[in-house]
């Protein structure tokens, strides 16, 4: 028996691949912005985009960003074959951009008191990965 065998039968946790191209710009300097331009498709450059405009106190920029870089991330789950529930974990660098981005999302929708969003938000974060959701905070 494998050591990482899910012994209660549910779906295995989901890998996103790496997106080498937004790392490379961020760590060159490349604005967010400038990286979300150019990879419209990467939650990571979205998530940052919320972070930054939420400690900026431009809370609904922040949820809309934080929106685009959530439905970015399904997209790229669905992609890698996840079915809509199970892990995503936080230890795979890959996936922190998605989570990053609900935790916004959830975040900005608790700043406009939109209750609903922020519950299902939070409880789809801490679902997916304990560990980012303790985490992120």
């Amino acid at each position: 028996m494998s050591i990482h065998e899910n012994l209660l039968g549910g779906p295995p946790p989901t890998h996103l691949p790496a997106e080498t191209g937004p790392l490379e710009l961020l760590a060159s300097g490349a604005t967010p912005a400038e990286v979300a331009a150019k990879f419209p498709t990467s939650s990571l450059a979205w998530a940052q985009l919320a972070d930054d405009a939420f400690v900026a106190g431009r809370t609904i920029e922040s949820y809309a960003y934080a929106r685009t870089g959530y439905h970015r991330g399904l997209d790229a789950l669905r992609r890698a074959g996840w079915k809509g529930h199970g892990p995503v974990p936080w230890e795979h660098e890959p996936n922190r951009g998605f989570l990053r981005a609900l935790h916004a999302l959830a975040r900005a929708a608790g700043a406009i008191e939109e209750k609903d969003e922020f519950e299902r938000c939070t409880q789809f974060l801490r679902d997916s990965s304990p560990t980012a959701a303790d985490t992120l905070g």
